[in-house]
């Protein structure tokens, strides 16, 4: 969402506190240009949450499969290794 930025008002307000035309105009551009264009609104903030959500859950998902095979991997060996301990005893 784009903010309007009213640069005449902006620049008049610079004007009317003493700061020369040519000066306030050029002051009131280039906030609109550098500044305005740095805002971030909450339909930003919430469009970047529900990236960072979705990102959270994939990464929870894959880890929740690794340690799952992990796991999986660690009860065979440990099946192995019973099985050869039974057969030794």
């Amino acid at each position: 969402m784009a903010y309007a930025f009213d640069t005449l008002s902006y620049s008049k307000t610079l004007r009317e506190a003493g700061i020369a035309q040519d000066h306030a105009e050029a002051h009131a551009q280039a906030a609109r240009e550098f500044i305005m264009v740095e805002l971030v609104t909450k339909e930003d903030l919430r469009a970047a949450k529900d990236e960072l959500r979705s990102a959270m859950e994939l990464e929870t998902l894959r880890l929740t499969i690794r340690l799952g095979s992990i796991t999986a991997a660690g009860l065979v060996a440990m099946t192995g290794v019973l099985a050869t301990l039974i057969k030794v005893l």
